[in-house]
This record gives structure tokens, C-alpha cells and sequence, in this order.
């Protein structure tokens, strides 16, 4: 092989090389899912939205939410399921809310779960 044909050679396997190295445009961002600098580690990641309609007995609540950046989701309106029942105690369709959610084994929970007034 002449020396020219060596150098581009190399020169298109650094090249490749680096490209491999790096997440494509459409991988998530890995720290999308970490609370923004200057938040408490461990602190819940409370999220906003509007009680669109609550199902005590099955324990589930429609919320129309915003942005949930643990679970890399845009705002949207969809069932989560809660952990604990007595978090919809109370609860009623029009109600403002902050929220923690989560997916656990697949199914979208909420956590916690406080009333804003």
C-alpha cells in the first residue's frame, strides 16, 4: 500500500473511531433523567398537573401533566396508577396538583401526590 493510501486510511478510521464514541442525535440524553444541578439528591421530582378524573376503587387517577423529565415524557394527559390508594383521598376532577411519578414493571405510578391551592 503507497504511504498516501495509509495516511487515508488511518485518517478514515480515527474518523469513524470518534464518530462511534458518540450518542446519536436521537438517544436520550442519559442526564435528562438526574434533577437539575442545585437540586437535593434523593428530593422527589415533583411534577404539575390537573386531575382530569379519579377511580378510587382501582386506584388510578387521570392527570393532564407537563413535561416529566424522570421518565423523559412531554406533557400529556394519561392514567397512572397510585402506590398507595389514600393518595387519591380527596381527590376530584379540576384539582391542581404536584406529583411524583415513576414506571414501575411497566406500568406508570404515582408516588406522591399533594393538592396545590
Amino acid at each position: 500500500m503507497k504511504a498516501p493510501q495509509r495516511v487515508l486510511c488511518a485518517l478514515f478510521a480515527a474518523a469513524a473511531v470518534a464518530h462511534a464514541q458518540q450518542p446519536a442525535a436521537s438517544e436520550p440524553d442519559p442526564a435528562a433523567h438526574h434533577p437539575a444541578a442545585g437540586a437535593q439528591a434523593g428530593a422527589p421530582l415533583l411534577s404539575e398537573g390537573e386531575v382530569r378524573k379519579v377511580d378510587p376503587e382501582l386506584g388510578k387517577v387521570t392527570l393532564r401533566h407537563g413535561p416529566l423529565t424522570n421518565l423523559d415524557m412531554p406533557g400529556m394527559t394519561m392514567v397512572f396508577t397510585a402506590t398507595d390508594k389514600k393518595l387519591l383521598d380527596g381527590l376530584k376532577p379540576g384539582d391542581k396538583v404536584r406529583f411524583t411519578a415513576d414506571r414501575k414493571d411497566g406500568v406508570f405510578v404515582v408516588t406522591a401526590l399533594e393538592v396545590v391551592h
